[in-house]
């Protein structure tokens, strides 16, 4: 059927699309090997999108320059001729487009193509999609022959297009692998968690290719709050806990792909995205999520390898919390045996110099005596700073910040008609002096503008240690206007910018105000 030099050009035209492994580029040989192949002036492989229908998400293509492809205006999304293909995959071959009835036409600007030849290309038992070719050579139509040449290259296409998927996948996962392990590294190092977390949604973003990422922690209002984002003018967002996609993923602690996320804004463009907790053994820390540039689809591979690395950021998250909690203990627990050293050996020593000295004293000797009685006042004063050190050790700061907190609470409501609440809780011994500062200073500001302006029933503060010194103040008032915002709040924003963390003051949905102040600890 074919002689030596058209087998010879099927043979060289297969070993032009089974080299190399990268999908793009060999995407691109596909359709310039095709085209020489039977002489067809224009080409393109059609790639299948099969969710929920399906359609052209890619449209790679040859013959036409650049200008006037932006003059012709979007690439085929798959009707006509070109959706025929989609719905019945096998082979088609047409003499005169414009004779077909299922042809539409062309748009403005876009050549003019009689001859069509189009061919299903197959991996395994699926369509991947389709390669079209048109206008072969000198006006003629394809023959018999020419489909079968394009029949065969397509499935060398196939075979080739494969190998270069899965090299692709696996170029992924070793992305992904080391991704997970750069988080987990950093996170068992010691680094500051709040750094880690915008490391994860930058890796997660640029691993995905998505347009934007965040990532949401729960609040004390009972919902979440975005802690960390690729987009600055997100931070400090609430999403509900039930009537968000991201809180449900939360919730029910599994990762879901949607087409349509409008968590941070109903009225903003619907836009795929990858919706990923972040999860300790026994319970959701946070949710990790990406959202796709407009028009692009995430696949149910990026969801595998994002949910993987997302659990195992959550492991690493849960490893280094206890790793950091036994340290804090390690430290407790010798904070606690140098004071009973301090009080069992050293405090009973010093009595004891201190008692051997007054049994020498002598009434006829005045100097002598003059230097003993001063040795026991240094004495009795080494004592004191002792004992002060002992219940510092034992634990005073902590009870102290604990009290300054309460009582600046107390000052700023006592006079006034809103009911206070203060929770605390993680472990106030590793906040230092300047931190500890700070977070009386902000608890005092917040509380304060509270009973000036928010015209509030009640107030809650909360101060939680974990990765983080996170300070909320929510009220049930009017909220705070724009004047007091820039003028009263300044300040706290001043202050977390100083220490490096976040300020963030946002409207609660059942009316008032939450105020955030957070920042790392020393």
């Amino acid at each position: 059927m074919f002689d030596l030099d058209v087998r010879d050009g099927l043979i060289d035209a297969m070993l032009a699309v089974s080299s190399g492994l990268e999908l793009e580029k060999k995407l691109h040989t596909i359709v310039h090997t095709a085209m020489g192949l039977v002489s067809a002036r224009y080409g393109a492989v059609g790639v299948i999108a099969s969710e929920p229908q399906p359609v052209l998400e890619r449209f790679i293509f040859e013959g036409i320059d650049r200008e006037t492809a932006d003059r012709i205006g979007p690439l085929p999304a798959g009707h006509g001729m070109l959706g025929l293909l989609l719905n019945t995959p096998k082979v088609i071959r047409v003499e005169d487009l414009s004779q077909h009835p299922a042809s539409i036409g062309f748009p403005e600007h876009h050549p003019p193509m009689r001859s069509f030849l189009g061919v299903p290309i197959r991996i395994r038992d699926q369509v991947y999609g389709n390669l079209y070719l048109t206008e072969k050579a000198n006006g003629a139509a394809f023959t018999e022959a020419d489909e079968v040449l394009v029949l065969a290259l397509a499935g060398a296409a196939g075979i080739a297009i494969d190998n270069a998927r899965l090299y692709q996948a696996a170029n992924t996962r070793q992305l992904w692998i080391e991704a997970t392990r750069d988080i987990s590294t950093d996170l068992l190092a010691g680094d500051d968690p709040a750094a880690v977390h915008r490391e994860i949604i930058s890796k997660a973003l640029a691993l995905t290719g998505g347009d934007f990422s965040f990532y949401a922690t729960p609040d004390d209002s009972g919902g979440l709050a975005v802690t960390a984002t690729t987009r600055t003018e997100l931070m400090g967002s609430q999403l509900s806990m039930t009537e968000s996609t991201t809180g449900s993923a939360f919730t029910d602690r599994r990762p879901v792909r949607v087409s349509e996320f409008q968590d941070l804004s109903p009225s903003a463009d619907a836009l795929a995205a990858l919706v990923l907790p972040v999860c300790e053994p026994d319970t959701a820390t946070g949710v990790l999520v990406c959202v796709a540039a407009p028009g692009k689809q995430f696949t149910e591979a990026d969801l595998d390898m994002a949910a993987a690395f997302a659990a195992q950021a959550g492991l690493a998250l849960h490893l280094a919390t206890a790793q950091r909690r036994m340290r804090e203990l390690d430290v407790l627990t010798d904070r606690d045996r140098i004071a009973r050293d301090l009080h069992d050996h050293v405090i009973q020593r010093l009595f004891a110099v201190g008692l051997s000295l007054q049994g020498a004293l002598n009434a006829e000797q005045a100097e002598s005596a003059r230097r003993v009685t001063g040795a026991l006042d240094d004495l009795q004063e080494v004592v004191e700073e002792i004992r002060t050190t002992i219940f510092d050790l034992h634990g005073g700061s902590v009870t102290r910040l604990r009290q300054r907190i309460e009582q600046a609470v107390t000052r700023m409501t006592v006079d006034s008609a809103v009911r206070a609440a203060v929770h605390i809780s993680g472990p106030l011994s590793v906040v230092d002096a300047a931190l500890a500062d700070h977070a009386e200073a902000v608890v005092r500001e917040a509380v304060s503008n509270v009973v000036r302006h928010a015209q509030a029933r009640s107030v809650s503060v909360s101060v939680t240690v974990d990765d983080d010194l996170t300070i909320g103040v929510s009220d049930d008032g009017v909220g705070i206007s724009e004047d007091i915002t820039r003028s009263g709040l300044a300040n706290l924003a001043a202050r977390a910018h100083e220490c490096g963390g976040h300020f963030a003051i946002t409207p609660r949905p059942g009316g008032g105000t939450r105020l955030v102040w957070s920042a790392p600890l020393p």
